[in-house]
């Protein structure tokens, strides 16, 4: 099972290179919506708002975990099974939920949501220090799309979303 220092790496890895592309973009294409598609300045937005519950859930104490989500009753998935599942529910129709969805960003707010991505993405790796391996498979969270998943599959769901959205942007702005 990958552990939290390929979670770390992965995580900073895709991070950095989400940065590098909306630093890279012009007034034109930060604020650009094409068919309906989310803006460069509308994904950070979504993927601030994706990182910080899980770091909000990361913060708390192990029982209130358990008390709010119970225990695992299944195998851990590795980070590709996780990311076959994501793949799987948007493939079926799958979507942010209101509470995700972002609203319109101006270019005055690229440097600030850039600050606040790389802060919550840097919250993020030092609350895994926290949590030990064997916890990070003994403990759930509620994903609005994939249920209940170990914090350890929150992580790489995370730090795979960065990835999926970079991705997504990457191809529209070709």
């Amino acid at each position: 099972m990958e552990d939290k220092k390929f979670i770390i790496g992965l995580l900073t890895t895709n991070a950095e290179e989400f940065v590098r592309f909306v630093e890279s973009r012009s007034q034109e294409k930060f604020m650009e919506s094409l068919n309906g598609k989310w803006s460069v300045g509308q994904n950070t937005d979504h993927l601030i708002r994706s990182l910080s519950p899980v770091n909000l859930a990361l913060a708390l104490p192990s029982f209130v975990l358990r008390i709010a989500f119970g225990k695992p009753n299944r195998t851990p998935r590795s980070y590709q099974e996780l990311v076959d599942r994501y793949h799987q529910k948007l493939a079926a129709g799958g979507r942010a939920s209101a509470r995700f969805i972002p609203p319109a960003v101006s270019w005055q707010q690229k440097t600030k949501m850039i600050a606040d991505f790389t802060r919550q993405k840097e919250k993020m790796t030092r609350l895994m220090d926290i949590w030990t391996e064997n916890q990070l498979d003994n403990y759930l969270l509620a994903h609005p799309l994939l249920g209940k998943l170990t914090l350890r599959e929150m992580l790489f769901f995370s730090a795979y979303h960065i990835q999926h959205h970079l991705r997504l942007l990457e191809e529209r702005n070709k």
